[in-house]
């Protein structure tokens, strides 16, 4: 039996997120028709973060296990041949797939990383419905930035936790929190050990209140502190949201694209 990694990559706006749903219209369901036209069998596939819809991942990474026989990149050019434009395989690799060191998708990752793409500006550019946010409130990135800090390392982050969400725990250790402007587009940049539903969306609103002023600095650390949803800012759209990595131990050898970075910018 050989493991296979895939990076792929997708554009979420055509679709009702990762998970398979007995509607068809997810990645997910996307994919594994098109492995199935490809190999010729049902292929059941695992992911590192399931997205929701809308969202856009620039490098989802999906196992799956098959006895088939493929050259590796294979495995690029022909589940590509059936998938429709706004979802792509990136690359292929093959990993252990057995004993206890067996490679999985989702449980071997050590953190994920997410960009939030926001446009500020008085007024809304067709060009980037679906592809980021808008707010038309000028921001200060660096009130944002102040505020974000206060969110690094172990804390219990239940005050940004959706309440359908399935996490066991709401304590999840924050890497990192970067917010840079690049003209009107202000691009936040945050790397956990995981993800909670919906949390980068409502760090994303709550710093917003921040930035346009509506709430002082300190007011996210009493967020945090007080564990409480309805404290927090709503939840904010998800057209700029965008999975951009899932880092592994180097001794998988994943051929993952190092950049990471967000095509049109």
């Amino acid at each position: 039996m050989k493991r296979i990694v895939l990076g792929v990559q997708y554009d979420g706006a055509p679709w009702h997120g990762w998970q398979t749903q007995p509607s068809g219209g997810t990645v997910q369901d996307t994919l594994e028709r098109a492995l199935k036209r490809f190999a010729l069998v049902d292929i059941a596939t695992t992911c590192a973060g399931r997205t929701d819809a809308g969202v856009h991942a620039l490098e989802q990474v999906v196992h799956f296990d098959t006895e088939l026989h493929r050259d590796t990149f294979s495995w690029v050019r022909g589940v590509n041949t059936f998938l429709p434009p706004s979802i792509a395989v990136r690359w292929a690799t093959e990993v252990a797939a057995d004993g206890l060191d067996a490679f999985h998708a989702r449980f071997s990752a050590t953190a994920r990383t997410y960009h939030y793409v926001l446009y500020n500006h008085p007024v809304r550019s067709p060009l980037l419905a679906g592809k980021a946010g808008w707010v038309f409130r000028p921001l200060d990135a660096d009130r944002m930035q102040e505020a974000a800090t206060l969110l690094i390392g172990t804390h219990d982050f239940s005050a940004f936790r959706a309440a359908e969400c399935q996490a066991k725990s709401p304590v999840k250790t924050m890497h990192d929190i970067r917010v840079t402007r690049r003209g009107d587009l202000i691009i936040f940049t945050l790397t956990a050990s995981a993800f909670l539903h919906h949390m980068v969306r409502n760090i994303v609103g709550s710093l917003i209140m921040i930035g346009n002023g509506n709430q002082p600095v300190e007011w996210l650390a009493g967020i945090l502190a007080g564990k409480d949803r309805s404290r927090a800012a709503p939840t904010f759209m998800p057209d700029g949201l965008y999975l951009a990595k899932i880092s592994y131990d180097e001794k998988w050898g994943l051929p993952q694209e190092t950049g990471a970075a967000i095509p049109w910018l």
